[in-house]
């Protein structure tokens, strides 16, 4: 049985609803989303898409009381963001980020940025972490028509100040969208109470969903502003030829991943019967546990913090004269899970100082076991004195 390290890339196992649900609706109900005929089995569909929206508004603060149609589905986080930059973004605005970001959000700026939008890359330190007043500076000096960035880094475990940067944003009429790859289902967040102008969520990390579903949690008066990514079929409005403005049909064309919402669905009612609190708890208990042991490793490198506050249970390390690579593929003979590279996000590998080597990741989850963690520990303790 292998030990799994490897949370930052998706969470597993699932709980046993979740798969449960996924097979219980291709097998049982399976009916596309307003493409029927209104039998029980299209009301069933239609019932189960709009009760995910509702359970997202309420795990992740949606405006208007979590009203359902400001709740859009995406194959995933990337794609959420795509929609959302590409679909506001225009040549002349100004967009500032972190040097801390996934490719999920550099290169699409990378590509606006070739069309004419300005991008502004403030830098992190070596914690991997942005200063407020670093943002409120550049506001001040020229401005900005969007911030967006990572709640928490997918390379580090770095958690941002979102709350301070949130209220300059309020300030300075900006509007805030926010990766929550990986903080959505362990971190409490509220994008009404933050004011952010979009949440971009995926199912299949902290939400314990299964992959390939994701979304977006707008701002009623932020959605009227973007442009749809995608058009075409949406089950609705079939009369007319161009894109319906009505949400949450203005971002939705094609069939979505119905199995894969039955499956998010499960877990979010999963994730509130055991509480965010308590799987935040469980998963920094274990991250302490981890990270106490890697301390002790001869010749080891953090990069980032090496405490556990202000951060997830997400570790990139090295070791002194060995490659990250060689490490991992050590490890999972021996039935250890990591993820060594450059995880797709060689800005904050630069940052950290780990570019272009790369680094050994290891992150826990909640099912993790710290009888896992010390299995960890020992095998890279004899890796390391290996060489």
């Amino acid at each position: 049985m292998s030990t799994y390290m490897n949370n930052a890339a998706t969470s597993w196992p699932k709980p046993d609803p979740v798969p449960k649900a996924v097979f219980d609706f291709m097998v049982g109900r399976g009916a596309n989303l307003a493409r029927g005929a209104a039998s029980g089995r299209d009301l069933d569909t239609m019932d189960m898409v709009i009760e995910c929206r509702e359970w997202l508004g309420r795990t992740l603060g949606g405006y208007r009381d979590g009203d359902p149609r400001y709740i859009s589905f995406t194959a995933n986080i990337t794609e959420s963001l795509n929609v959302v930059l590409k679909g506001y973004l225009k040549p002349g605005m100004t967009v500032a980020t972190t040097s801390m970001e996934h490719n999920a959000v550099i290169r699409p700026l990378r590509r606006l940025e070739k069309k004419g939008v300005k991008v502004e890359v403030m830098g992190c330190d070596g914690c991997g972490k942005l200063d407020p007043d670093v943002f409120r500076a550049l506001c001040e000096s020229k401005k900005v028509d969007m911030l967006v960035m990572s709640h928490g880094s997918n390379l580090c475990g770095a958690v941002q100040d979102v709350d301070s940067l949130s209220r300059i944003c309020g300030e300075k009429d900006i509007h805030f969208v926010l990766d929550t790859a990986q903080t959505a289902g362990v971190i409490p967040i509220s994008a009404s109470k933050l004011g952010l102008a979009a949440l971009c969520f995926t199912g299949h990390k902290g939400l314990m969903g299964p992959q390939g579903i994701g979304g977006i949690v707008w701002k009623p008066s932020f959605a009227e502003l973007c442009e749809p990514f995608v058009e075409g079929g949406t089950g609705s409005f079939s009369h007319e030829e161009h894109q319906p403005e009505s949400m949450p049909d203005k971002f939705e064309s094609g069939t979505p991943n119905l199995p894969g919402i039955a499956g998010l669905l499960a877990a979010l009612k999963w994730i509130d019967e055991i509480g965010i609190d308590v799987i935040h708890k469980r998963e920094e208990e274990l991250g302490s546990r981890l990270l106490e042991g890697l301390k002790s490793v001869p010749g080891i490198v953090f990069h980032g913090s090496s405490e556990m506050d202000g951060r997830l249970p997400v570790f990139a390390v090295n070791f002194e004269g060995m490659d990250n690579g060689v490490i991992a593929g050590k490890l999972a003979d021996m039935g250890i899970e990591t993820r060594p590279g450059l995880h797709c996000a060689p800005l904050a590998h630069r940052t950290l100082g780990s570019f272009p080597q790369g680094a050994l990741r290891l992150s826990v989850g909640f099912f993790s076991t710290e009888e896992q963690v010390d299995m960890t520990l020992k095998a890279i303790k004899q890796v390391a004195e290996e060489g």
